[in-house]
């Protein structure tokens, strides 16, 4: 009788086991052509400025900076959201397309008003560049304004 139910049990298992396998096959293709897809209408880009270190800002005021990047790439790169991790942080996209070749810019204003100590904002960026935008950085520390008593 054991004999009988080793000869069910083992050609199932060996079977359940070619079903993963497709599945995984069927999954890995299903990346594929969702990387095809986005590859096919993106381009590529070289950030130029990753992170910025403003030192030190007094409780108040406005600290700007531009983070350049390159599109790479042969077709147009189209910025379609900029978002910071903090609402005092307000970054500004590029409106129009950056053509082959060019240089582009993403402005960030940090307001520092009422954020005395360390700074540290973080600013995604999506557009159709492929790999995307790493996450650009925001440093530097806010002091108190000294009291002119």
């Amino acid at each position: 009788m054991h004999k009988y139910l080793i000869l069910f049990i083992l050609p199932a298992f060996l079977l359940s086991c070619d079903i993963k396998r497709k599945d995984r096959i069927a999954d890995d293709s299903a990346k594929t052509k969702a990387e095809l897809a986005a590859s096919n209408d993106s381009t590529t880009v070289q950030i130029i400025d990753t992170t910025y270190n403003f030192g030190k800002a007094v409780d108040g005021e406005k600290v700007e900076y531009s983070y350049r990047f390159k599109n790479t790439g042969t077709k147009p790169l189209v910025v379609t959201n900029a978002s910071a991790s903090c609402g005092c942080t307000v970054p500004e996209k590029p409106e129009k397309p950056i053509l082959p070749g060019e240089t582009g810019f993403i402005k960030v204003v940090f307001n520092s008003a009422g954020r005395v100590g360390q700074a540290h904002k973080t600013i995604t960026v999506t557009s159709n560049a492929y790999p995307g935008f790493p996450e650009l950085q925001l440093t530097g520390e806010v002091i108190a304004k000294k009291d002119s008593n």
